[in-house]
């Protein structure tokens, strides 16, 4: 088992709880955007998030992950098949899938033999999209905070694929052209207590946490709630999406 995977694992009910949905509209424009709406793989999936959504365009919805605790998180439907693997080396029969989706994971595994994997399970005019946010946005004092504590404390705690998701997946080079994307954005309001939650989440944290033993959230706390002001009222949270996105087979 990966580092990253262990971490994700450990943590997978609070990814359930904290991490942000994405955009009903995103969903809209896969399906829209895929040659038939039978079979679409989840490389990735984590605690369901993006297979949920995909569930009501598909019929058949296949989400993959490495982690088996992130598996268990993702609700068991008619619609969706769970299963365990390596994202480079998938169980599944070639030119099977119209689409293949990765949320918020494709800098964990971005190689060509993952790319290959790709082409070989996506049917000749199958589409692939995956995509990433950074950075949420808020406010410019709880931004600056937010960045302090994502690039100064924790600077080196980062697993290595994550300055492809602070670059945007704009350094992510793909064999196939990629189309331009209409600008998504995840969009919520937040309580205070979303917001530690969902920072305790970082893969980052939980290393820093786990040397230090001392959540690292909270030395940040002070500033945090002078920043936020009335922890009883929710803040407006943005955050943009970057996607990488094609058709393979073309």
């Amino acid at each position: 088992m990966s580092d990253v995977t262990q971490l994700f694992g450990e943590r997978a009910s609070d990814y359930a709880s904290f991490r942000p949905a994405y955009p009903a509209q995103l969903f809209d424009w896969l399906a829209a955007n895929s040659p038939d709406r039978q079979r679409v793989l989840d490389i990735g999936c984590g605690n369901g998030q993006a297979s949920q959504a995909l569930s009501a365009h598909f019929a058949h919805v296949l989400a993959c992950d490495s982690s088996f605790q992130q598996l268990c998180a993702v609700p068991a439907t008619s619609a969706i098949q769970r299963f365990a693997a390596d994202a480079r080396r998938l169980p599944l029969r070639s030119s099977s899938c119209d689409l293949i989706t990765v949320a918020q994971a494709l800098h964990w595994f971005a190689d060509a033999r993952f790319f290959a994997e790709v082409s070989r399970l996506l049917r000749p005019d199958g589409f692939f999209c995956a995509w990433c946010y950074g950075l949420m946005r808020i406010n410019p004092a709880l931004d600056a905070l937010i960045r302090q504590l994502h690039g100064e404390l924790l600077e080196g705690y980062w697993p290595t694929g994550r300055a492809m998701v602070d670059n945007g997946y704009r350094d992510i080079l793909t064999a196939f052209a990629q189309i331009r994307v209409p600008e998504f954005a995840i969009q919520l309001h937040w309580s205070f207590q979303h917001l530690l939650g969902y920072l305790r989440t970082w893969s980052a944290v939980q290393r820093w946490e786990s040397e230090h033993q001392q959540d690292p959230v909270t030395l940040f706390l002070p500033q945090l709630t002078a920043a936020w002001g009335d922890t009883g009222q929710q803040h407006f949270v943005r955050w943009p999406l970057h996607f990488v996105a094609g058709y393979p087979g073309n």
